[in-house]
């Protein structure tokens, strides 16, 4: 069995956002998955299709800006996001990876709305 590496697994997690699909964006996520949230913590696959199905609803069609730092199992994400409505100041996000999937992840962000 090959174990896919940090890396792969956020690469494939990126293109699942991008396509909105919260089955497959969960498919990375291991089945007890700890996802916490600003609002607070979400677990299991359904926790985290909830969590990140909230966020993509606040963000739909957004230009995404990432900066991911990889050290060994850990992921720490500087990242940003703006649609013509509304844009994220300070995302952050660390990822836990364990056994070629995301175990764990917290997520933090502010939305805030464009005037106009």
């Amino acid at each position: 069995m090959t174990t896919r590496t940090p890396e792969q697994i956020f690469h494939d997690h990126g293109q699942a956002l991008g396509s909105g699909d919260l089955d497959r964006i969960s498919a990375n996520y291991a089945e007890d998955a700890v996802f916490v949230t600003p609002s607070g913590v979400l677990r299991g696959r359904e926790g985290v299709k909830r969590g990140i199905g909230a966020l993509l609803g606040d963000l739909p069609d957004a230009a995404w800006e990432l900066k991911p730092q990889f050290a060994d199992d850990v992921l720490f994400l500087e990242w940003s996001a703006a649609t013509a409505h509304a844009r994220v100041e300070d995302g952050v996000d660390t990822f836990v990876f364990r056994d070629g999937l995301i175990q764990a992840q917290t997520v933090r962000y502010t939305l805030v709305a464009e005037e106009g």
